[in-house]
């Protein structure tokens, strides 16, 4: 029997669940309602037209009305908002943008998939402000673009410093603008810790960005030509954008009593349907259950949407289909580094009181022999008792997202972190080396809970130094010069078996080389001839990171 099914929203999720139900049913009446005037576009891309990396602007825009309409047999009206739903008559009214018009449409079933709105405080000063965008749509880029074109602005603040902030930076600076990063948070990027951010910190600064941290904004200023900071800093801008985060677009959902989570996001149900069955929500605009931790959880990114809109027309097609929630894997250019990340990081872990351990490594991204390779620093946290991963980070130049794809991979298999060191990837020394960075990952994990080698992190240091215990650097002369860990004392690997006189047996020592390998055989030198040691993971690569970001 044929439904009648409209669509509120395109983009990912809407666009893909429309193109799916048709390819499920040529019965089907398929209308799209969108209030803008592009039903699906590459918003990840924005950025790159701003900078002109990318330079046809047709480029951007993944379908059209047109083509879309006629490809897929769909009714597709933009320009038209859904302003309310009547869930007992099962009628949808709509507005048309343009002309105001109001009238209704049945349905049979309704699918939400509003998006996301950029989060706009109501900072003094925010109305006059002629300088300041948000960018979230074609028509936002275009609005940044013409006045980049026509301004030629000179400085440029960016006002948060999550994927769209730090990826409309690098491309002003590509467009020769000098560019500030205000960021209220103590670091950049907020899914990765702060070890790993302090690496993306440095890139920044290398070409040229400015970053203030642990400072917002308190006005606006001369008609957005001066920014006030709560710390009474003020920053000339002559363009700003704000990029703080989005919430969801929940109010046609709250209007017609759905349910709505505490994040904000529309509550759905593991078929994706909303406390109406007959209306499903998808996309940006819903609460997701974190995959690992089957908590609430706010993950606007793009695969998600795209999965939802598939299992939803799947599911309305009577097929049994769930969506098991979202591990967030994502990747983001940052000039020359390449940054991802999957499922959990530290920050969350510590907040539910999860127990966990982490390792960070820093091996080379192919053979070392071969030209052009380059570190890839990673880190993977996981349960020291299951050996359950619960996420990773990268952070490097070349194959980073490759590995971070493995492992989240392994992640969604249900593979231990032991399981790692086990998996066959493909090698070639251009391209890795036989020991590729996750089977690294997975040794030093091993080694880890197995009870092979103990850890201790950067930000114990301090407090370490300061109750008098002993870290042993064992890395040689020429390398202590270009920095140390202050108060450590040098006894070099080579020398370590000749100088175990020199170390108590009556406490732990802790141990760190360069990356942690040295470290490890360290401490395997000193466990063997009976004391206590301990490895700094990712040795003083990790630490100088962190320490002197």
């Amino acid at each position: 029997m044929a439904k009648k099914i409209i669509i509120v929203g395109g983009v990912a999720g809407g666009a893909t669940a429309a193109a799916r139900l048709r390819r499920l049913s040529e019965e089907n009446e398929i209308i799209m309602i969108e209030k803008g005037p592009y039903i699906s576009f590459a918003n990840c891309g924005l950025p790159y037209y701003i900078g002109e990396v990318i330079k046809d602007r047709d480029q951007l825009l993944v379908q059209t009305v047109e083509g879309m309409s006629k490809k897929f047999n769909l009714d597709i009206r933009n320009l038209s908002e859904a302003t309310g739903i009547d869930r007992e008559r099962k009628t949808l009214t709509i507005q048309k943008v343009d002309t105001g018009e109001t009238y209704e449409e049945t349905y049979d079933t309704l699918i939400l998939s509003p998006g996301a709105k950029p989060i706009i405080p109501p900072f003094k000063g925010l109305e006059e402000a002629e300088n300041l965008f948000t960018l979230r749509t074609v028509p936002d880029t275009d609005k940044i673009k013409g006045w980049v074109d026509d301004q030629t602005p000179e400085h440029a603040v960016i006002i948060g410093g999550g994927f769209i902030g730090l990826e409309m930076a690098e491309n002003l600076v590509h467009r020769g603008v000098k560019v500030t990063i205000v960021e209220l948070g103590s670091q950049v990027m907020a899914p990765l810790d702060y070890e790993m951010a302090a690496m993306v910190h440095k890139e920044l600064k290398k070409h040229g960005v400015n970053l203030i941290f642990n400072d917002g904004v308190k006005s606006f200023e001369d008609r957005g030509r001066k920014i006030l900071l709560e710390s009474g800093r003020s920053i000339a801008s002559d363009l700003t954008i704000l990029s703080i985060g989005v919430r969801p677009e929940n109010d046609l959902a709250k209007k017609a009593d759905l349910e709505i989570g505490d994040r904000g996001g529309i509550v759905v149900n593991e078929h994706l349907q909303t406390k109406d069955e007959h209306i499903y929500a998808i996309g940006d605009a819903i609460e997701v259950k974190d995959y690992i931790q089957q908590t609430p959880a706010m993950i606007p990114l793009a695969w998600p949407a795209n999965r939802q809109g598939r299992l939803v027309a799947d599911h309305i097609h009577g097929q049994t289909v769930s969506y098991s929630g979202s591990l967030g894997t994502s990747v983001a250019k940052i000039f020359d580094l390449t940054v991802a990340t999957t499922g959990n990081n530290e920050k969350l872990l510590q907040a539910l009181q999860k127990d966990y351990e982490a390792i960070h490594i820093h091996p080379a991204s192919n053979a070392s022999y071969y030209p052009g390779g380059s570190p890839v620093s990673l880190k993977l946290l996981f349960n020291p008792t299951t050996g359950r991963i619960l996420g990773a980070q990268g952070v490097g130049v070349k194959g980073v997202e490759k590995r971070i794809d493995v492992i989240a991979t392994a992640i969604k298999g249900d593979l231990k972190a032991a399981d790692l060191a086990d998996l066959e990837l493909a090698y070639a020394p251009p391209y890795s080396s036989a020991k590729d960075p996750v089977n690294m990952a997975g040794y030093v994990a091993s080694n880890v809970i197995d009870g092979e080698v103990s850890v201790f992190h950067y930000h114990e240091v301090s407090d370490l130094l300061a109750e008098g215990e002993i870290i042993v650097d064992v890395r040689e002369q020429k390398e202590r010069e270009n920095g140390a860990i202050e108060g450590s004392i040098h006894i070099p690997l080579g020398e370590l078996r000749n100088r175990l006189s020199e170390l108590p047996h009556d406490r732990p020592v802790y141990v760190h080389c360069q990356v942690g390998l040295r470290g490890y055989l360290a401490t395997r030198i000193l466990t063997h001839n009976g004391y206590q040691a301990k490895n700094l993971s990712g040795g003083y690569k990790t630490y100088e990171s962190a320490v002197q970001a």
